[in-house]
């Protein structure tokens, strides 16, 4: 038996709600436990591929990078109009490839093919975030999106945690690949029992459009045929185009949001080139350090940044007037972590400003998500949250490019680190200006508002 949940979307009864919700976290837990991330670096440089830093510097990790750029909006578009489930299984389907590749594979090709098909599966993380808004009712959209966030997190320390227990108690690297790839496969088979959703968010309303007109194309000539649906898909695809722009116009009209979300992209950019070095630095910093902690600092950095987003979510504040002075002013403290984390030579004091940064970014991104979504409609959340990682990762290939392909004589690292503190540092000194300039402009317009009414009290009195 089969009931109507809402908007024409059909889900099994015994599932409800609480079916897709349990197994999207499942997935999300599954495919985000992955205990090699903390020391993948060491492992590619160690003595099971025994690649250079340099190499992994310079040729490995950037084709993650600039691969993410070119396949996010493909994989953005083609995710709505494959309604996410076929987009979440193939992402399971390259989270196992890029993993088995690492693992079994040897060389400088065969790590670059790995990274390439890991960014197919970020690329794919819209999906995730995406369907479980088209097989939930609305009324549950915030508790879901708790949850699915949640799962990930918890996998995210879950997998840090058990590495940083394995490396402590001596377990090779080795077998801390071959959990990650036990690991995304239960989230590869999770993922096929994810219920199919009838329709589409973004999309649907242009597709019934053109689908009622082809009904009664239908109805009215037998000579339908392949050339009728092919036109059919070409006025569909020129009308989710032309529904595209349009939204896209409505998304960023407001100057309020548009600076939102150009920190959410450019705070994405610095965030995930951090995240992709931050192994190779300290591999720089305390070479052949088998029993290093990183594993110890990301689930600490994780749990502690996790519990700093729900708190801000309670903070009494009026986010439209203070908010982009709370992010210039919290972005310089990253700019500062990042600096200090460059000229340090003890590993110690490199995680203590590790950990300080990570807690720093995932509340000042919750702060961004929250605000971005509060003006938006919900079938536009892919868009504009796509949009926002497409231009991050944009961003991300250009720093990329800059800061591995200029010669200086320092290391390349160092000066890696030095050019993101200085990235954050610009996004400080822009926020904190637009911050300021806000807060000015709000309380002028308060007190013109209180002496216009004042007068108009003034005479109401004397009439």
């Amino acid at each position: 038996m089969r009931v109507p949940c809402w908007a024409g979307h059909y889900v099994p009864c015994h599932a409800g709600w609480v079916g897709p919700t349990v197994l999207l976290c499942i997935y999300g837990f599954c495919s985000m436990m992955r205990p090699i991330e903390p020391f993948v670096a060491v492992f590619l440089t160690g003595t099971y591929k025994n690649l250079t830093t340099e190499q992994v510097t310079s040729q490995v990790i950037p084709v993650w990078t600039y691969s993410s750029a070119v396949l996010l909006v493909p994989v953005l578009l083609v995710t709505d109009f494959l309604r996410y489930k076929p987009v979440i299984v193939l992402q399971g389907l390259t989270y196992v490839t890029a993993f088995l590749l690492i693992l079994v594979g040897s060389g400088v090709h065969w790590a670059q093919l790995a990274f390439f098909i890991y960014s197919i599966a970020m690329a794919a993380d819209v999906a995730y975030f995406s369907y479980i808004y088209s097989v939930v009712p609305p009324s549950y959209y915030q508790r879901v999106t708790g949850y699915v966030r949640a799962a990930i997190l918890l996998g995210y320390a879950a997998g840090a945690l058990l590495a940083q227990l394995l490396v402590s108690f001596g377990v090779p690297l080795y077998y801390l690949a071959i959990v990650t790839l036990i690991s995304v496969s239960i989230a590869l088979i999770t993922s096929c029992f994810l219920p199919m959703p009838k329709t589409s968010l973004f999309f649907n309303e242009a597709y019934s459009a053109d689908q009622t007109k082809s009904s009664v194309d239908v109805n009215n000539s037998e000579s339908w045929n392949f050339w009728g649906k092919s036109e059919t898909a070409a006025k569909y695809v020129g009308r989710m185009f032309r529904t595209l722009i349009l939204d896209c116009k409505k998304c960023y009209s407001s100057t309020m949001m548009l600076f939102f979300c150009i920190w959410a992209a450019t705070g994405r950019c610095g965030f995930y080139q951090v995240s992709s070095y931050i192994q190779v630095l300290w591999v720089h910093i305390q070479p052949n350090n088998f029993t290093a902690y990183n594993g110890g600092v990301d689930r600490s950095c994780s749990l502690l940044g996790a519990a700093a987003s729900v708190a801000v979510g309670h903070v009494s504040l009026e986010w439209s007037v203070w908010g982009e002075l709370v992010l210039g002013g919290f972005t310089l403290l990253i700019a500062g972590a990042l600096f200090l984390m460059d000229l340090t030579s003890n590993i110690w004091i490199s995680y203590t400003f590790y950990f300080l940064f990570k807690t720093i970014y995932m509340p000042l991104t919750t702060i961004c998500t929250f605000q971005i979504a509060k003006k938006l409609n919900r079938r536009r959340y892919a868009l504009v949250f796509g949009l926002n990682s497409f231009v991050g990762t944009v961003l991300q290939s250009v720093l990329t490019a800059v800061v591995i392909n200029t010669k200086v004589n320092n290391p390349l690292i160092s000066f890696q680190f030095i050019t993101y503190a200085s990235y954050f540092a610009a996004i400080s000194l822009l926020f904190t200006v637009r911050g300021v300039y806000t807060v000015l402009h709000m309380k002028a317009a308060r007190r013109r508002e209180t002496t216009t009414c004042q007068r108009a009290h003034t005479c109401d009195e004397f009439v």
